[in-house]
């Protein structure tokens, strides 16, 4: 007998539509890889990734339904599916693996070779899917109601809205083409300068902005608060701190300095400081975030984990013949676990011992776990992975140098270990809330389920040749791209393995991200802040300061609510646009014709007329996305 209470998805169980199709998986790869490629050029910049799926299915509608003339919401649904693997995919592994190339940099070991980087990708990727699958229908099913997945619901909205998703795919292709000429012509032509600098007279402080298209979209899609917290953080940082250690310090040499501060400071300015000193305290203040993070969630770890345990129980039962409960076959999930954590074990491409492969596992499914649940109940943007990744790689050091493990050959083990878990609990999230999406419009879970993977294989062999070429062109750690997560992964390992740490400067870090948890600040925004430099942090507020505004408009509520839609489809764009010409302008700077672009000299601008000409660019890249929301409303009305 039917239970009358039972959830009646979109496409009811007994209809069959177009899902896991040639064109589905072909498009699905195409965003995986841009996706992907656009948040690893992020997320080393800003410290931040943004989520794929919305923007991959507003593409999917346009292309499929728009286009194409199809009108087959699953098959769109595999498009976002795949797509937002890459994005998730991108997020672990920039967090942890290039701190292999900045040891590499310090001539500690060798760079690691792209297979590597691929296979490391693969595992975690496919170990996350894997994971996920048993917990299915404890999670998403059986808790349906109690746990929202609130991008899964929105992703689900958005297909849901067919012609109008359709329609906003414009949007995010206007974006994209944007965000791309302004990129090619402040960093490609170099017409004018990327960075606007305020400095004062006898006080060693400095503020500014940057003038980002893609940064400024972050602080749009994170929202006012978000953008001040990170706002706040890059002001006590370089106008605080810095000042402070200059007035201080001036004829002392401080370690990791080998010159005395006023010499760092004579040289570089208050950038010299930031990269000498204030990265240290950063890092510190990161990793308490973290800690903190975790350590605050923690009941609630225990009581979820516990949870889903109980519903696992009862969760695996025999194989449905209804279209919408089937799952991979639980014995392939199981033998593709096994064989996976062999593979972390047995490949010589992944520098982990047996001892590393059990804490994979075991940290593996638990954060597996923990990051689906956390994510259906406060959403992606707070699931604390970079705690988790902080917690495992302080047990993993510890166990490998207790082992023996130790040098070069350990510490390489464990950010290998540190980078699995970390994409294992990205691609968890991820998977869960694009499960969501397709169990409340009724898509197949088998199908999705395979097309996670193959956006995981997609993204892993992408992945490797984003970093190095990312590299090759600026180096991680520097103005462009400070990878603050895996500097701070870095630091963790260091001072477990060889206590060689400026832990004066790490400790300030920790008393200030304490501080910020006591006064009811979140911590994590700010911590970033601290480590970034402020003209980067400047240009997220202005972002955030655009939402305010859009916030505060007082219009009807579902005209607002589409104005701010627009707004963060158009944005979701701009950071694909800004994201692409900066690995194309990468690849001009490794081949060498980067300077052959340059105008600046050409133009030669005296350097207040240049600020001047870069302020004007970054009222131009508001204007354009008041054109694409506010004004493009006021429009349709007239």
């Amino acid at each position: 007998m039917e239970n009358k209470n039972e959830f009646k998805p979109y496409i009811p169980a007994e209809k069959v539509t177009p899902e896991l199709t040639v064109t589905s998986i072909v498009m699905g790869i195409i965003l995986a890889v841009v996706f992907g490629a656009a948040n690893a050029y992020l997320g080393l910049r800003v410290g931040m990734t943004v989520s794929a799926s919305i923007p991959a299915a507003v593409i999917s509608m346009g292309v499929i339904r728009v286009l194409m003339k199809k009108n087959s919401i699953l098959e769109s649904n595999i498009v976002q599916t795949v797509g937002s693997a890459g994005e998730s995919l991108a997020a672990g592994a920039i967090f942890t693996l290039p701190a292999l190339f900045l040891w590499a940099s310090e001539g500690v070991m060798d760079k690691p070779g792209i297979v590597e980087i691929t296979v490391i990708a693969l595992l975690g990727g496919a170990l996350g899917v894997f994971f996920m699958v048993p917990l299915r229908n404890a999670l998403i099913v059986k808790e349906h109601g109690i746990l929202p997945y609130p991008e899964g619901q929105a992703c689900a909205e958005v297909l849901l809205a067919g012609e109008e998703g359709g329609a906003n795919a414009g949007t995010v292709f206007a974006g994209m083409g944007i965000a791309a000429g302004f990129k090619f012509i402040i960093d490609g032509l170099k017409a004018v300068p990327s960075e606007v600098s305020l400095r004062f007279k006898g006080f060693a402080g400095e503020i500014g902005t940057q003038i980002y298209p893609a940064v400024m979209s972050v602080g749009y899609i994170c929202g006012p608060k978000i953008s001040s917290y990170m706002f706040a953080g890059g002001v006590v940082s370089w106008m605080v701190l810095i000042p402070l250690i200059v007035l201080f310090g001036g004829s002392t040499i401080l370690y990791p300095g080998t010159v005395t501060i006023g010499e760092i400071f004579a040289e570089s300015g208050a950038s010299g400081i930031w990269s000498s000193y204030i990265r240290y305290i950063g890092a510190g203040a990161l990793a308490a975030g973290g800690i903190i993070s975790l350590a605050k969630s923690l009941p609630l770890i225990v009581r979820t984990f516990a949870d889903a345990m109980k519903s696992l129980k009862g969760g695996v039962g025999a194989i449905s013949t209804k279209r919408t409960e089937q799952d991979i076959n639980m014995k392939v999930v199981l033998g593709a676990i096994l064989a996976l954590t062999l593979l972390v074990w047995l490949v010589p491409a992944v520098p982990v011992s047996l001892v590393g492969a059990i804490i994979v596992v075991i940290f593996g499914f638990f954060f597996a776990t923990v990051s689906s649940r956390m994510v259906g109940l406060v959403g992606s943007s707070n699931n604390p992975v970079s705690g988790m990744a902080i917690a495992t790689l302080l047990i993993a050091t510890l166990i490998l140098k207790l082992t023996g493990d130790t040098g070069a050959h350990g510490m390489r083990g464990a950010i290998a270990i540190g980078s699995i878990i970390c994409i294992v609990a990205a691609i968890s999230g991820d998977t869960s809330q694009d499960l969501k999406t397709g169990y409340l419009l009724g898509s197949t879970p088998k199908k999705q389920q395979i097309g996670e993977v193959i956006g995981v294989v997609a993204s892993a062999f992408a992945i490797g040749g984003v970093l190095y070429l990312l590299d090759s062109a600026w180096g991680f750690g520097s103005a462009e791209l400070g990878a603050p997560q895996a500097t701070l992964m870095k630091m963790i390992i260091e001072g477990v393995m060889d206590s060689n740490l400026p832990w004066g400067l790490v400790f300030v870090g920790v008393a200030l991200a304490v501080v910020i948890e006591i006064l009811g600040i979140p911590v994590l925004p700010f911590a970033i802040g601290v480590y970034l430099p402020v003209q980067l942090n400047a240009c997220i507020m202005v972002g955030g300061i655009v939402r305010l505004i859009f916030d505060k408009m007082k219009k009807e509520e579902k005209e607002k609510e589409e104005i701010i839609t627009d707004g963060i489809l158009y944005c979701s764009g701009m950071i694909a646009g800004e994201g692409l010409v900066g690995i194309l302008l990468a690849v001009f700077a490794v081949i060498g014709i980067d300077g052959m672009l340059d105008i600046s000299g050409l133009l030669n601008l005296p350097s207040g007329v240049a600020d001047m000409m870069s302020l004007v660019v970054f009222a131009l890249m508001i204007l354009c996305l008041l054109k694409f929301t506010i004004w493009r409303k006021r429009d349709k009305k007239a």
